[in-house]
């Protein structure tokens, strides 16, 4: 067993873990840099209302693929020869489903999310982005990952949010009136320039549209338990800011969504074990054999161990960021003291998360973390209305933590 522990710690794994996670910490730092212009410069009003209306289109936009993107990856992983005929039914699927999407959230957004009153050009301009674009950029993401090209593959994840972060820089220099509308703007065209590098640079052209097809039944039901586990999989890190938005008073908000956006980049070396793992776990997760089982738990190891040193850390450093964003920000340091309660269980939701997606249990994952949507907002509404500000990184905990728990007891008593 030691030994086994000890090859994967030096295995290709590792190895594929530790370069996403330096392309992974440069994305945080990009993230960190964005988060803090632009939270100085919107204030914690216009922020929280920002936040929301793009959490809620990066939460629909992972159903613009319909799941497609995760069966290109499980059958890249096997099989890269099929690729064209994946991407034959991925891309208009895609394309029809963002469409719809992209209705539904300018619906959602005007009559859920009047009171945050934020111009219709912002909304826009944020949905088109992520809704219809990112989901594209994401299937040239899947393609490069499914090859094990982990690190080249965040890398392309990279390049949109580095030319928000110099969107951000140059507001920060020039400080026009409507700062929020020439973001809106630079976060769209940064998506489109994406798109347009990333597909003149992948190594086969995409299937032209007269190749296109819709996808077989056998297709579209692997595709929808995988497009339900990846709304349920961006939810919990994503619908708080949206009821945030919806429960709390907009300044509320954004101290709120400031706190939630710096808990959630803290875990990016998570994600980066978990997408390294994901190409192995596809090819033999499934025989539960000892390879198997002995990555499952090293995975499990490594996750405890993270998110209980990260909430440590969180914890002791929290008085910086409310130095950080500003004297318009009182009070977040509390609130990300608060929301260390639920970093552990971060960590261990997004590991047994991603076992499961790997063992064909789409559908059992999707369902924990469906429960685990139902618990943050009924627990969010009950506990802002008794506690205020504070109610709502107590619901996160108790969402993430139920999660966590019940994903890891599927899966232990599944390897038993």
């Amino acid at each position: 067993m030691i030994h086994r522990y000890l090859s994967l710690v030096q295995g290709p794994i590792a190895r594929a873990t530790l370069r996403t996670s330096v392309v992974l910490g440069v994305r945080l730092l990009v993230q960190a840099g964005t988060l803090l212009l632009i939270a100085r410069l919107l204030g914690p009003q216009q922020f929280g209302a920002f936040a929301g209306i793009a959490a809620l289109a990066l939460v629909l936009g992972t159903l613009s693929t319909l799941g497609t993107h995760l069966v290109l990856l499980g059958d890249i992983s096997k099989a890269s020869r099929r690729r064209d005929d994946l991407l034959s039914f991925a891309l208009p699927t895609t394309l029809l489903c963002g469409g719809l999407l992209l209705t539904l959230y300018l619906a959602l957004c005007v009559l859920v999310l009047h009171a945050a009153d934020i111009s219709l050009q912002v909304i826009l301009a944020v949905g088109v982005a992520e809704i219809l674009l990112q989901p594209l950029i994401g299937l040239c993401v899947t393609e490069h990952h499914g090859l094990g090209r982990i690190a080249r593959a965040q890398l392309i994840t990279l390049v949109p949010l580095v030319m928000r972060l110099m969107v951000a820089g140059g507001l920060w220099v020039l400080s026009p009136s409507d700062t929020l509308v020439i973001y809106a703007y630079g976060y769209g065209m940064a998506s489109v320039a994406t798109l347009a590098l990333v597909v003149q640079t992948l190594p086969a052209p995409w299937p032209s549209p007269t190749r296109w097809r819709p996808p077989r039944a056998v297709e579209l039901k692997e595709a929808a338990g995988f497009a339900a586990l990846s709304i349920t999989k961006a939810g919990p890190g994503e619908l708080d800011k949206t009821l945030a938005t919806r429960l709390l008073p907009l300044t509320s908000a954004g101290l709120y969504a400031a706190s939630a956006r710096v808990i959630g980049a803290t875990t990016l070396p998570v994600t980066a074990m978990a997408l390294s793992a994901l190409p192995r776990l596809f090819r033999d997760g499934e025989s539960n054999s000892s390879q198997a089982i002995t990555l499952s738990w090293w995975m499990f190891t490594c996750a405890t161990g993270y998110g209980l040193a990260l909430a440590a850390v969180l914890w002791m450093m929290a008085p910086a960021f409310g130095w950080l964003f500003g004297p318009a920000y009182a009070g977040m340091d509390q609130l990300v003291r608060w929301s260390c309660i639920a970093v552990p269980a971060i960590a261990l939701r997004l590991t047994s998360g991603t076992i499961l997606m790997a063992l064909g249990k789409a559908w059992v994952r999707a369902a924990f973390e469906a429960g685990g949507l139902v618990i943050l907002m009924l627990s969010s509404i009950f506990l802002v209305q008794h506690l205020g500000l504070v109610g709502m990184p107590l619901a996160l905990a108790c969402s993430e933590w139920t999660m966590a728990l019940a994903g890891f007891v599927f899966i232990a008593g599944k390897r038993r």
